[in-house]
């Protein structure tokens, strides 16, 4: 079965090979590469489902739009190696990547990036749109607000509350909640600076 992955890039490559992985045929459609067919030129082939290969959150969210918009069935994609617990919920549009583990009652929201060897808790929140980077620690009753990226190998304590649109650092140890616009880094983890909604 076919499968468009929207967004060309290297980001995009990874989404491909899961695709492929999990039986797709995969084809890529971009708006801006001038090698690949834009959405324009697809959009009436509804009946292929249509997957995220934008790292981006805000692009991502934009391609998820329109695709939905444009009556296409945006999937889920999850790696065969990530192990899923009982109860979890994943929405349109995420991806699991390799070796990533989600325990039990953890919700997962449309768009949303789960990155290489990253574990998401029990009972853990990831709105729309987040990006959890390569290698990742969300542990129990954490909940992550949307657009939200958190860098490489960060951890975050139980029960933490990271709000939308901001940035954790690589690297950061989070003990504290993080309010949303703002961007975050350390051990332990403090707002360097606020960002513009």
């Amino acid at each position: 079965m076919k499968i468009y992955i929207y967004g060309a890039s290297g980001h995009g490559s990874v989404v491909a090979d899961i695709a492929r992985l999990v039986g797709y045929r995969a084809i890529f459609i971009d708006d801006g590469d001038n090698i690949h067919p834009p959405f324009e030129s697809i959009k009436f082939n509804i009946e292929t489902p249509i997957a995220l290969g934008v790292g981006d959150n805000r692009v991502r969210e934009i391609l998820f739009n329109r695709a939905v918009d444009a009556g296409f069935s945006v999937v889920p994609l999850i790696h065969k190696s990530a192990v899923i617990g009982s109860g979890v919920e994943i929405g349109a549009g995420a991806v699991v990547m390799a070796n990533v583990v989600i325990n039990s009652g953890a919700t997962i929201g449309d768009g949303v990036i789960l990155n290489s060897s990253s574990v998401i808790e029990h009972d853990t929140i990831v709105e729309d749109f987040v990006h959890i980077s390569p290698n990742v620690t969300l542990a129990g009753g954490v909940r992550v607000g949307e657009l939200t990226h958190i860098g490489v190998g960060s951890s975050i304590i139980q029960g933490i509350s990271i709000g939308k649109s901001s940035i954790v650092g690589a690297g950061s140890v989070v003990v504290r909640d993080i309010p949303s616009y703002t961007i975050s880094y350390g051990n332990p983890c403090r707002v360097v600076r606020s960002i513009d909604e």
